[in-house]
Order: structure tokens, then sequence, then C-alpha cells
């Protein structure tokens, strides 16, 4: 158990570390600015045009860091700092998340299986810690309440790691779109390439994290007395 705890918290560290270095590395590359004032915005309206996409739409939405593809509504939603920035990171994360309209226009199938574990998500998000916390409780009584519970949670799991393919493939789509078009040049490009970088690391930090609490799960299911 001491074990797990130390890992945990290393994990813990960690992805405290990736989130800092990602947020770090944003505000570096909004003080870099784009040619001929462009911004998050356009390069969203763009992108979408250049690759044949007339159905979705291009919102702004309040909050930090909250910029995101909706393929329920077909939706670019962007924050205020990117729709209205005139700098590389709002150029990064917008034509990222057209890489997402993209993958729903081609189809793409990590995608798709993605977006088919999102009503499972939105039920069952709000109940499983309950569940989980319950199950330990109960452990020896009602074990199967703790095994329901770890199933609920594997869902997640299988969810957090079905996105890791998801935002590769967007950046990579972005990347080379941002290339082809010449929005982006040498300098700017690596620059571009570096902040994308790190924001898979945080979706990769929260798969392994989700990985490691399911094995914690199943560990005090597997001992149960």
């Amino acid at each position: 158990m001491i074990t797990y705890l130390l890992i945990f918290g290393a994990f813990m560290l960690a992805g405290w570390l990736i989130s800092y270095g990602f947020k770090s590395r944003f505000g570096k590359y909004s003080l870099i600015p784009m040619k001929h004032g462009i911004t998050g915005e356009n390069i969203a309206e763009t992108m979408l045009i250049e690759n044949g996409i007339k159905d979705v739409r291009v919102r702004l939405v309040e909050g930090e860091l909250t910029d995101h593809y909706d393929p329920a509504t077909k939706t670019i939603n962007l924050s205020r700092k990117v729709y209205f920035g005139n700098h590389i990171a709002a150029v990064a994360v917008s034509a990222h998340e057209c890489g997402h309209a993209l993958q729903h226009a081609n189809a793409y199938s990590w995608l798709n299986m993605r977006s088919a574990l999102i009503p499972v998500m939105k039920i069952t998000s709000n109940w499983i810690q309950w569940i989980l916390l319950a199950g330990i409780l109960l452990i020896n009584i009602f074990p199967q309440l703790l095994l329901f519970g770890i199933i609920l949670f594997a869902s997640a799991t299988l969810f957090s790691l079905i996105t890791l393919p998801v935002e590769i493939n967007s950046s990579h789509r972005a990347l080379v779109w941002l290339a082809s078009s010449g929005i982006t040049n040498a300098k700017t490009h690596v620059h571009a390439s570096d902040a994308l970088k790190w924001a898979a690391y945080t979706y990769l930090m929260a798969a392994l994290g989700s990985m490691a609490s399911l094995l914690y799960y199943f560990i005090i299911y597997a001992g149960r007395k």
C-alpha cells in the first residue's frame, strides 16, 4: 500500500508539473504575435473553409483553456484568449480544435469510439467515486458493489486511453495544415508544435493516472477477506 501511495504521489506531482508546463508554454507563446494580425477565429474559419467543411460554426466561450470541438452541435468553441488572440498559442489551439472537426468529417474511427462513450461518461461521471467509496466501505459485506464501481471506472479509463490518439492525430492535422498553408514559418512552427506537444502530455498523464487508480481499486477488491 505504501508503495502504491508513493507511485500515486509521483503521478500527482508529474501531472501538476505537466499542467504547469503547458500553462507556462501557453503564456510564453501568447507573447509571440502572428503576422497580418491573424487571430484564432481567423484560423478556425480559414482552416474549415480550406478543408471543405461548411457545416461547422466557430463560437466564443468563456473561461480559460475551455477550447473544444463539440461533435454533437458541430461547433468549434474557443476561449476569449484564443478567439481574439493574435499569437502563436491561439493559432495552435484553434487549428488543433479544427483538427477534431476534420476527424469528424472524415469519420475518424478513434473519434467515433470516443463520441460513443460520451453518453456513458455523462451518466456515470457523477456516481463513480461515490460507488467506489461505498464499495470500499462495504467490501466485506457487499463486494459486488466495488466490482460494479471498478467496471464503471474501467469505462472512464478506456475513455482516457481512446482520447490519446484522438488528440495526437488532431494536433498532427493542425500542424500539417499550418505549415502547408504558410501560416507558420520555420520558427513559429516549432513553437506551435511545442505548445501542442505539452497539451498532449496532459492527456497522457490523465490516462496513466486513470490506469493507476483502476489498478488500485482492483487490488483492494482482490485483497478482500
